[in-house]
């Protein structure tokens, strides 16, 4: 068996990096596979099927939203009594959805799985900028719906004073990038 005979089995089973023979793939490679014939199975079973090189991000958008039902993460609905409560005392009717952290996750394997097999990284749908935007969005909405706070981390100045160095309280010794 040739080399372009094993690289284009790998790349029918969802890869292009294979691990030696003796030894199994990690578990990212294997979620990776998992996560990236799961996507192509939902897209086979749309109506009509959608060919991979049609794939737009509104097709991933809808993908991400049938994969909420499946979730684990309790989101309180604006309405609910326990919105923004981190810890509720009580149970609630509110939806059970993917957590933002999950379906993050999920889309930079995705993204990494798209252009292993075969897919440019210039057109790469799982990278576009909506589903950026529906990123954020989720993080948000999730952080507000559990009252959980994310914030930006702060990168410190390599040369700047140390705290008790400043004359001026206010002055906090370090800037933040967005």
């Amino acid at each position: 068996m040739s080399s372009s005979d094993i690289r284009g089995k790998d790349l029918a089973e969802g890869s292009s990096k294979s691990p030696s023979r003796d030894q199994p793939p990690s578990r990212y490679e294997s979620q990776k596979r998992r996560d990236w014939n799961t996507f192509n199975h939902y897209l086979k079973n749309q109506r009509p099927p959608i060919p991979l090189p049609h794939c737009h991000s509104n097709h991933i958008l809808e993908f991400l939203r049938y994969l909420d039902q499946f979730g684990k993460t309790k989101v309180h609905l604006l309405g609910c009594m326990f919105y923004g409560q981190p810890d509720p005392p009580a149970p609630c009717t509110c939806p059970l959805r993917q957590a933002w952290g999950s379906l993050d996750a999920l889309i930079g394997r995705l993204r990494a799985a798209y252009e292993e097999n075969g897919g440019s990284s210039e057109t790469n749908p799982f990278a576009s900028i909506g589903i950026r935007v529906y990123l954020r969005e989720v993080k948000e909405c999730q952080a507000k719906a559990r009252g959980i706070a994310y914030k930006k981390k702060q990168k410190k100045l390599a040369n700047s004073p140390s705290k008790g160095d400043h004359d001026d309280a206010s002055s906090p010794g370090f800037l933040t990038f967005s």
